[in-house]
């Protein structure tokens, strides 16, 4: 059921925010009322701007004494609809914290949520530091919204995911209240871990309008190469395989047939020949400070997937070919849209299980009907799923996909892995939560949700199941 929100409560937002941040207008909330998760749209009542803590606050101060809802809004770029206003009320943008700074003498950035990821990278970069975690969207995604997913990205098997780097977290809880939630220093055992807590929690639990992360020196070299399989699952096999042979890449990417066609039909200036026979592709990037232990490392990779069915391994000789290479697998998901509808799943499993989960998903495919691109940041076992539309009926396309998806879920569990890796369960995974979680650990949950949020105003209908 929609929020309808009266004149009144408009004219106390008004007093708390100017109404130059206040929006009514039916493009505005349309605006804001999509990510890009499919074609979703749910546009909130009214958006408002926001602009300091205070005004946070105020907000939801207001929206808790009346029980209206509010959903945090950052870049909508999501992938799980966890931004989206299902229920109306306020979309809270939080497009106006863009403060940075870098603290050099702590390897430290401090920073609103709605600073861009590769905006902090290269700010850390300037002052010879590294900020791992690369999502693809990196060039329109914000911290915020990584902080509120958990994101990781293609260096996340190497140097972990966002949760790894975040050390506190200014927020705004439900009711109003303002709390840090832990100490800006790298360890930290005092009392519950509310901060990670608060990483991966979608916006359902506070209002994030501080990070304080850390952050690493940089690399001075890497490598980057390109390997061929003329069989998608042996791709899939050789991953374990270098981790075996003692090699720890800085990235390591999967890419099937279809994901590199299409990613290449989108892109016009990035060519790269490739044999008919060719199924699938490894990215594998390794990076330090002495070339002479990455050109060692690289002889490893080398010889740990020589025995597998593979064409010439192409090394990316100059910057232009990595950023080629690296650009044809950022874009492999806008390709895959602007080609067909779609459904992306977030499978994630122990990486030695990836060929088992590839194979079961192309059996599931078939058996409903549906064709499947599959790629991913095969280092961390975390393969992306695009679940084709092409020309299956819209009712095909209604009844049986979610079939097809409850039983690409259910394999990935029962390989000892979970439903999303970096996207977030949000709106359209939720009834699927069961298959991971038995009701006790889905009633916790819940649990800690009531706690926070007693009034259910904070992001609601997200990650939890309908029924439980």
């Amino acid at each position: 059921m929609q929020t309808i929100l009266s004149p009144e409560i408009i004219t106390a937002l008004e007093a708390i925010v100017t109404p130059n941040y206040i929006f009514l207008d039916e493009e505005t909330r349309a605006h804001y009322g999509h990510d890009e998760t499919e074609d979703y749209s749910f546009p909130p009542s009214v958006v408002i701007k926001p602009g300091t803590v205070g005004e946070v606050s105020a907000i939801m101060k207001l929206a808790n004494v009346y029980k209206i809802p509010v959903v945090p809004i950052g870049a909508r770029t999501g992938l799980s609809g966890g931004a989206l206003s299902i229920y109306g009320g306020i979309g809270l943008s939080m497009e106006r914290f863009t403060n940075l700074e870098i603290d050099e003498k702590n390897l430290q950035a401090i920073m609103g949520p709605a600073v861009i990821t590769q905006v902090l990278r290269e700010a850390a970069f300037e002052k010879g530091l590294f900020y791992p975690p690369d999502p693809s969207s990196q060039g329109s995604c914000t911290i915020g919204g990584n902080v509120a997913e958990n994101s990781g990205g293609a260096r996340a098997v190497k140097y972990g995911v966002t949760k790894d780097y975040v050390l506190n977290l200014e927020v705004v809880l439900p009711n109003g209240d303002v709390i840090w939630t832990g100490a800006n220093t790298l360890k930290n055992s005092t009392g519950y871990n509310l901060t990670q807590l608060m990483v991966g929690s979608e916006g359902t639990l506070g209002i994030i309008t501080t990070i304080v992360m850390k952050l690493l020196p940089k690399n001075s070299h890497n490598i980057l190469m390109l390997i061929p399989f003329f069989k998608s699952e042996q791709a899939c096999q050789a991953v374990a395989e270098i981790f075996r042979a003692g090699i720890v890449p800085s990235a390591l990417e999967f890419m099937e047939r279809d994901a590199i066609d299409w990613g290449l039909k989108y892109l016009d200036n990035v060519n790269l020949d490739i044999k008919d026979e060719v199924q699938a592709h490894l990215l594998v990037e390794v990076d330090g400070n002495y070339p002479d232990v990455l050109f060692a490392e690289a002889e490893k990779i080398m010889a740990a997937v020589e025995h597998f069915d593979i064409d010439e391994i192409l090394f990316a000789d100059t910057e232009d070919q990595k950023n080629a290479l690296w650009k044809l697998r950022r874009t492999v998901a806008e390709a895959v849209k602007s080609n067909s509808v779609y459904k992306e799943e977030d499978t994630v499993v122990p990486r030695y299980e990836l060929p088992v989960l590839l194979a079961g998903i192309k059996t599931i495919g078939k058996k409903y009907g549906f064709h499947t691109v599959c790629y991913g940041h095969a280092g961390d076992g975390n393969l992306h799923v695009n679940i084709i539309k092409g020309d299956m009926t819209d009712e095909n396309w209604k009844t049986e996909v979610p079939k097809g998806i409850r039983e690409i879920f259910e394999l990935t569990v029962s390989l000892k892995g979970t439903l999303s890796g970096e996207h977030g369960i949000g709106y359209v995974q939720k009834n699927y939560m069961d298959i991971a979680f038995g009701t006790t650990h889905l009633l916790l949950m819940k649990g800690i949700k009531q706690l926070f949020d007693p009034n259910n105003i904070l992001n609601p209908g997200k990650i939890l199941p309908d029924i439980i």
